[in-house]
């Protein structure tokens, strides 16, 4: 039986690199490769997106939406690591411990978008307490998430660790303060809430991993549960999951944003009392966040065990 052809188109981007990396040493699927000098070719990316079983987008909104008009067979499926397909029709969001069928959902779908990475890291949170009718749908939610350089992308990335960085960035800084974060609407849409939260990114001089937290006055949530009780639902919600675990911090432990940079995992860790709860989702950016992620995805796509290829702590 023929390997599946894997494709990657954008595999110069930090995303991209960090898929290739993945599956580079793989010997269960083909790796398609276009030539250096043909990378920005339209009929030459045409060409390897229609040979392909599976595509990765690691590109622009603009240049995600142009690569898939570029498909013209049945057979090529997606997995979109841009914005672009987040919430669109016809779109399956590619989260599989989110909800119950989600695994089976992705593993037949012809269109997978891949989450933001702040939008993972809210949603692994807030979404199973919505689902769960634990917090109401009308709730409004904030929600703050610090975040390593690299997921600006290759410029970002250039200007941190630049010999001549400006002093600035030697601090964590404060983005989106006009409040329309990209990720947003699939934070709201994927959720099930009414609203958006108000969303405060923080970008700070680390490489990779992420500390997204949500805060909670547990007096508007359904029955009113302490911090211990919102702890044992998420526990057993994400019961039996490879991917992601779920702690409680007793006292006023300090939790690094880089804990679990270099893996595809995630951890949820709740703390807080009677009347307060703040949920942190700790993963890497460019793991669970990104390319962990995206893989993960592939895999079912192809029948294969989710973890196979990934970094696990």
């Amino acid at each position: 039986m023929s390997k599946p052809k894997i494709y990657i188109d954008g595999r110069e981007g930090t995303t991209g690199l960090q898929i290739f990396g993945r599956l580079s040493a793989r010997t269960d699927i083909e790796l398609l490769q276009i030539a250096e000098e043909k990378r920005k070719d339209v009929e030459e990316r045409r060409k390897f997106l229609n040979e392909a079983d599976i595509v990765f987008l690691c590109l622009p909104d603009g240049a995600a939406k142009e690569a898939v008009s570029l498909i013209e067979n049945e057979h090529t499926r997606v997995i979109d690591a841009s914005t672009a397909h987040r919430t669109a029709a016809g779109w399956v969001y590619g989260f599989p411990e989110l909800l119950t069928n989600s695994r089976e959902i992705i593993g037949q779908a012809k269109r997978v978008a891949n989450p933001g990475c702040h939008a993972t890291g809210f949603l692994a949170a807030a979404a199973p307490l919505v689902s769960l009718r634990i917090l109401p749908k009308s709730y409004p939610m904030t929600c703050f998430s610090l975040t390593g350089y690299s997921g600006g992308g290759k410029k970002m990335i250039a200007e941190y660790e630049s010999e001549e960085k400006e002093a600035s960035l030697s601090s964590p800084r404060i983005y989106g303060t006009n409040l329309h974060h990209k990720h947003l609407p699939e934070m709201q849409k994927i959720s099930g809430l009414e609203q958006p939260p108000v969303f405060c990114p923080v970008v700070d001089d680390y490489y990779s991993g992420m500390a997204t937290s949500i805060l909670l006055h547990n007096k508007h949530l359904t029955g009113q549960p302490g911090a211990k009780e919102i702890y044992r639902h998420l526990l057993d919600y994400y019961g039996g999951q490879k991917l992601i675990s779920v702690r409680y911090e007793e006292g006023s432990a300090m939790l690094a944003a880089n804990t679990l940079a270099g893996t595809d995992q995630l951890e949820l860790v709740v703390s807080g009392h009677e009347d307060q709860t703040v949920v942190t989702a700790l993963f890497d950016n460019l793991g669970k966040g990104a390319s962990g992620a995206a893989v993960q995805n592939m895999n079912l796509m192809l029948g294969l065990d989710e973890t196979t290829g990934l970094n696990l702590k």
